[in-house]
């Protein structure tokens, strides 16, 4: 179990070191974008942590105050995915028993969400108005939810990365992404290089939810291409900040373009929380 102020402070330390890490296409301290600044990020991480981080709040609760505030503190959507991904793990490292691991409480938050969770989270992403948001044919988050928030999340699993996380327990997480933070930690590099390699392992391998919402997956091929010749550059680098001149070359192939791998982003954050966490609960 983890005190409140633990967890606002954890959660705002994710939120920041993703914003040290050189993630082409999105906001960071080397370079804005989307009309969006460091300070937004920096506003919103602020504002959402008390809402988020309220034990008197149910999970949907948790989301919904949370990005209400962050429309409050920058006025556009900054932060609901990672609001969204973020609150089941505040929930199970809150209430977690000591024997249990952070994977098998976030599995149980998951699995006991309501519909009143749903309904909650429904008006948090009506709220935010992501870009491509459009209109489902079951359980559309303009309407009244009709089934759980986990249930309403697997039918959107399909489309968007983020549902994906909540119908399979977060497997990109637990799986993949937090193996990739470990190993490469290990070589004794900053944690926003370490950010840096989740961000870019991710994106690698699984289409991006913002870009393919917008655009199909016009650039999925081109998006993977460049990846794929970073993550080499960054395995081949004696020191990381060799990779500047690439990174700053496809930051602004990406931001001419308008590619926004803000699903991707998202995920970095929650795996920084995650490892946090867990490091927290093995301690």
């Amino acid at each position: 179990m983890i005190a409140p102020d633990r967890l606002e402070a954890l959660y705002r330390e994710a939120c920041e070191i993703e914003l040290q890490a050189f993630k082409p296409g999105n906001v960071s301290v080397y370079a804005d974008g989307h009309d969006m600044t460091v300070a937004d990020f920096r506003r919103s991480a602020e504002a959402s942590s008390g809402p988020l981080c309220n034990p008197a709040y149910s999970l949907g609760e948790k989301i919904y105050y949370a990005v209400k505030a962050t429309r409050e503190a920058v006025g556009c959507n900054t932060n609901l995915g990672i609001v969204l991904l973020c609150a089941p793990l505040v929930r199970a490292a809150a209430d977690k028993p000591d024997h249990v691991t952070l994977r098998q409480a976030l599995e149980q938050v998951l699995a006991s969400t309501t519909i009143e969770d749903a309904d909650w989270v429904f008006r948090a992403i009506t709220l935010a108005a992501p870009g491509g948001l459009g209109s489902a044919g079951e359980q559309d988050v303009h309407q009244k939810a009709t089934v759980d928030l986990l249930e309403a999340m697997k039918l959107a699993a399909s489309r968007d990365r983020i549902a994906f996380q909540y119908s399979s327990g977060y497997q990109d997480i637990f799986d993949f992404s937090t193996k990739v933070y470990y190993n490469v930690i290990r070589g004794r590099i900053g944690r926003n290089w370490a950010a840096l390699a989740v961000y870019v392992g991710l994106l690698r391998r699984f289409p991006d939810s913002h870009i393919e919402r917008k655009y199909g997956n016009q650039y999925t091929g081109m998006v993977v291409a460049r990846m794929a010749a970073l993550e080499d550059a960054l395995q081949q680098a004696e020191n990381p900040e060799q990779t500047l001149p690439l990174l700053y070359q496809i930051d602004q192939e990406f931001k001419s373009q308008g590619i926004n791998p803000g699903t991707t982003a998202d995920l970095t954050v929650a795996t920084l929380f995650t490892v946090w966490l867990e490091d927290i609960s093995s301690a």
